[in-house]
């Protein structure tokens, strides 16, 4: 029999630390997801129904819109577990449940054992080991199944009756886990656009807290761009249920300062020192309680117990440092899970300050007494002269402040490079390839010169970051971005 659905059907189980609240907690961090959920699957369609529970949501969707509802599902805070079920409502007798759920099922046992699992909420006259006795038995004789495995099946099946609604679940994902973003109040990371940085802010919208970006440019749009996309990515993939802010501030003047007023054995921790001090200024502005920093002890030499100490000490923020006992391979693991290992790998680097020996235990009197030295008057200047936008305003910001043209029809003797790091690659008029963009750096030089290269991705962000990026190091004059 061919069965036509068109509708799938989400549970949400929740994460643990949510359900052992108290009620008044419990049902406002269920009621946060709810309107989290709300805002992010209606940018997908307004039709999707979600319905809340007091031990889980619902999301009822069309199955065409299945695949992106999925992915949103997976990657929102809050979420422990997302089953895929199908729904089927009317099921009042043990009769009707084994002749659906063999319909569905069937298929998927030929040759291999299986076992049915059976949950039951609701008043029946019957139990849940009698579902799964008498849809297993009829199962096995009505399909090619091999036999029945109560310990090691090779299929589970799993089904939930609420009531006269029968679910089939087809299949069990992992989700984020944590709280819903919007349930802890609000922080301002510090992102410098690497391994660190990228991972401490994610832990940080995980655990539910409102992430919002400070960035101090040392020197270079392409590097600033380039912390921008990252911010963007991270927002627009884990945090997109509300808007948050991505501050620039411009600290070349700073950093001259510090060669000039600093020791070379002092400079990192004052540098630390200096952008913690700022960062407490605009958070004050903010309304911003906490800071949040990638930093891990003893990873640098300005990371050190105590340097940390000297750092914390010009500050009256709480600072958070999810990663300060994280070892660094674990760092960069989690940052490929999370999808910023790329981004932290070919993220321009422009050199702060280095620090010919640099002190690993720094003495209070010393840094109390060179901290005197500097004029704060040039970081005043830094902070007021500091940028703020939206984070979703940031492709069209890249835009406006790159130099670098967008071209938006094409002609036949342009090259479109497509950047995406996924396989597929765009189809257009013109000669057409594929470089990542985490090859693009190496792979470019070997392309002919004398081409007019577009630099091709979704957003154009990555476009506009690569092709500034390329054109600052003089690899070619010949590139810019197609955004069709």
């Amino acid at each position: 029999m061919q069965i036509t659905v068109t509708t799938q059907k989400f549970i949400l189980k929740l994460f643990p630390e949510i359900m052992v609240k108290g009620s008044s907690a419990k049902k406002q961090m269920i009621g946060q997801l709810y309107n989290n959920l709300i805002k992010l699957l209606g940018e997908i369609d307004s039709d999707i129904n979600i319905k809340k529970f007091s031990d889980k949501l619902e999301v009822v969707t069309s199955i065409e819109k299945v695949d992106r509802v999925r992915i949103r599902l997976l990657n929102t805070p809050g979420i422990e577990q997302v089953l895929e079920a199908l729904q089927f409502d009317n099921m009042e007798t043990l009769e009707s449940i084994k002749k659906q759920v063999c319909d569905i099922c069937a298929d998927d046992i030929s040759d291999k054992t299986f076992v049915v699992r059976a949950k039951r909420s609701g008043k029946h006259p019957f139990n849940s080991s009698e579902i799964e006795r008498t849809v297993g038995g009829y199962m096995l004789a009505h399909s090619t199944a091999k036999n029945v495995d109560l310990h090691t099946p090779q299929v589970m099946i799993k089904i939930e009756l609420i009531n006269t609604q029968l679910n089939i679940i087809t299949k069990k994902h992992k989700g984020q886990g944590g709280y819903p973003i919007g349930t802890q109040g609000d922080v301002l990371s510090l992102m410098s656009g690497g391994f660190d940085s990228t991972v401490a802010s994610y832990l940080t919208m995980r655990r539910g807290l409102k992430t919002h970006y400070i960035f101090f440019n040392l020197g270079g749009v392409a590097h600033e761009i380039g912390v921008k996309q990252v911010s963007f990515y991270l927002w627009n993939k884990y945090g997109a249920s509300h808007r948050t802010k991505i501050v620039s501030v411009p600290f070349d003047d700073v950093l001259s300062e510090i060669f000039r007023s600093t020791p070379e054995t002092y400079m990192g921790v004052t540098l630390k020192r200096l952008m913690i001090m700022a960062s407490e200024k605009i958070a004050d502005e903010m309304g911003i309680d906490a800071l949040v920093t990638g930093e891990s002890i003893a990873q640098v030499s300005s990371q050190t117990l105590r340097n940390l100490s000297l750092i914390d000490q010009v500050s009256n923020k709480l600072i958070i440092r999810p990663l300060a006992t994280v070892d660094k391979p674990d760092i960069i693991d989690m940052a490929t899970k999370i999808g910023t290992r790329h981004f932290a790998e070919n993220m321009p680097e422009y050199c702060g300050v280095i620090s010919k020996n640099p002190i690993t235990h720094g003495s209070f009197k010393r840094m109390e007494k060179e901290a005197k030295r500097f004029n704060y008057a040039v970081l005043d200047k830094a902070v007021e002269d500091a940028v703020t936008i939206y984070v979703d305003e940031v492709i069209d910001d890249v835009t406006t402040e790159t130099h670098i043209e967008v071209i938006r029809e094409l002609k036949e003797e342009y090259v479109v490079i497509d950047i995406r790091p996924e396989p597929a690659c765009i189809e257009t008029i013109c000669e057409t390839i594929k470089i990542p963009f985490h090859k693009l750096k190496t792979e470019f030089k070997k392309l002919p010169q004398e081409r007019e290269y577009l630099l091709y991705c979704e957003k154009g962000v990555m476009s506009q970051l690569h092709a500034q990026y390329l054109r600052d190091k003089g690899e070619s004059i010949n590139v810019r971005v197609y955004r069709p």
